[in-house]
């Protein structure tokens, strides 16, 4: 690879030249390198994970910006060079996190991470043997990072599970054990 600094006949080349050198521009800089065929190896398990989440990352961007105020949405979380398909395929890649879980009286409170928006929180609340005694979707607080849910009757030796969902559809949960 070589950095291309002030040659005037290869500013304005881009493309493969013979099929031997590749020359493109990468943040402002002309760069030159031997054109890359594809690899040898076979790909392992992990690089077929990811292919095949970066497939489905890819297929919803296409399908959330026909969305206008989705595409408008993203593109406003573009940064140089980038543009609203790379926000809305960044997105579907990366999962939703739930940072905290917490019970305070009756009060649940569930503290989220993610970098675009969190679309809704759902709290269910067991009984001892498992059974679903109540659930609901937890309403954002004022801070913009908490959710809250205020649960009407809390079960002896239960759980709450918290279920976290942004934009694209993934999930993340979490779930605290009453006493």
């Amino acid at each position: 690879m070589a950095i291309v600094e002030g040659n005037m006949l290869l500013q304005f080349v881009n493309g493969t030249i013979g099929d031997q050198v590749t020359i493109y521009e990468r943040n402002g800089r002309i760069i030159m390198a031997q054109k890359r065929g594809p690899s040898k190896k076979p790909p392992t398990q992990k690089q077929l994970e990811v292919r095949y989440k970066m497939t489905v990352a890819s297929a919803y961007a296409k399908v959330m910006l026909l969305d206008p105020e989705l595409k408008a949405y993203y593109q406003s979380k573009a940064g140089p060079g980038q543009n609203a398909y790379n926000m809305a395929v960044k997105d579907a890649f990366h999962l939703p996190e739930i940072q905290n879980l917490t019970l305070e009286d009756s009060t649940v409170t569930v503290s989220t991470k993610n970098e675009f928006r969190v679309a809704e929180v759902k709290v269910y609340v067991y009984d001892k043997e498992g059974k679903i005694v109540e659930s609901g979707k937890a309403i954002p607080a004022r801070n913009g990072v908490d959710w809250e849910y205020k649960v009407g009757h809390l079960p002896k030796k239960g759980k709450i599970k918290a279920v976290v969902e942004d934009l694209p559809g993934n999930t993340r949960e979490r779930q605290i054990l009453l006493e």
